[in-house]
């Protein structure tokens, strides 16, 4: 898997090397980013955001502000999430969501990119950098043949184009899932073959590990094998 940078000015918020910081994450997002297909064994879901929460703690102080929730689209997540993530002023925010979206019967591709542009505008605007993704063969991983592969492929194809034109206009950091070498093994995912297994979520939680790494954000990253243990971070939801 491949992290993307945008060349820019490191934040003014990004702790020095070796200096021990305070780091504000916010995640917004759908079932993908809230943790389904990562459950400990008493049933706990935490996902990559909380694993690379935890592996941010280790070397920073952390306040996490997880608003994502299954089933989420787009224009739920900048109507429900939305505006806690700004009041939240978070240094770091994820947005990974369009996914619903693009499986529904019916879909608008410029209700989607208006909503999800309008979302990381707010974002940016309020200092936080972005942690965004680019999909890959959703109907490869599904299995999906005839008309069903070709109606989901087009639409991932410009849900990809929305975030290019998102990490363009805004800058942050991503990770590339298509270039990931595992993403079309079965062990990547769930039994639902639709949300990332644990050990897709510690490959997630290790990719965003490195580019924020590279960024300029350093601490150790998680583990890439799956481990079975909760996160102990506390998160704050809305109410």
């Amino acid at each position: 898997m491949t992290g993307d940078a945008t060349p820019r000015p490191e934040p003014a918020w990004m702790p020095a090397a070796g200096r021990r910081g305070y780091v504000r994450f916010v995640a917004l997002g759908d079932s993908g980013t809230c943790g389904l297909g990562d459950a400990d064994h008493g049933g706990f879901t935490r996902g990559w955001t909380s694993l690379l929460v935890d592996a941010i703690a280790h070397d920073h102080d952390v306040s996490f502000c997880d608003l994502a929730a299954a089933g989420s689209t787009a224009a739920q997540v900048r109507r429900d999430q939305l505006p806690v993530a700004v009041d939240h002023r978070a240094n770091l925010a994820s947005l990974v969501v369009g996914l619903n979206d693009a499986v529904r019967s019916r879909w608008s591709p410029a209700a989607l990119r208006d909503d999800l542009l309008h979302c990381a505008r707010r974002l940016s605007e309020q200092g936080a950098l972005l942690l965004t993704v680019r999909f890959h063969d959703h109907a490869r991983v599904l299995h999906l043949r005839g008309p069903l592969g070709l109606r989901l492929r087009p639409r991932i194809g410009l849900l990809n184009r929305i975030y290019d034109e998102i990490h363009e206009q805004y800058g942050g950091l991503r990770v590339d899932l298509s270039a990931h070498p595992g993403v079309y093994d079965r062990e990547f995912w769930s039994r639902d073959r639709i949300h990332p297994s644990e050990l897709g979520h510690h490959a997630l939680a290790h990719e965003f590990s490195s580019v924020l790494n590279d960024a300029g954000l350093l601490f150790e990253p998680p583990g890439i094998d799956p481990d079975g243990t909760s996160s102990g971070i506390r998160y704050t939801r809305p109410a």
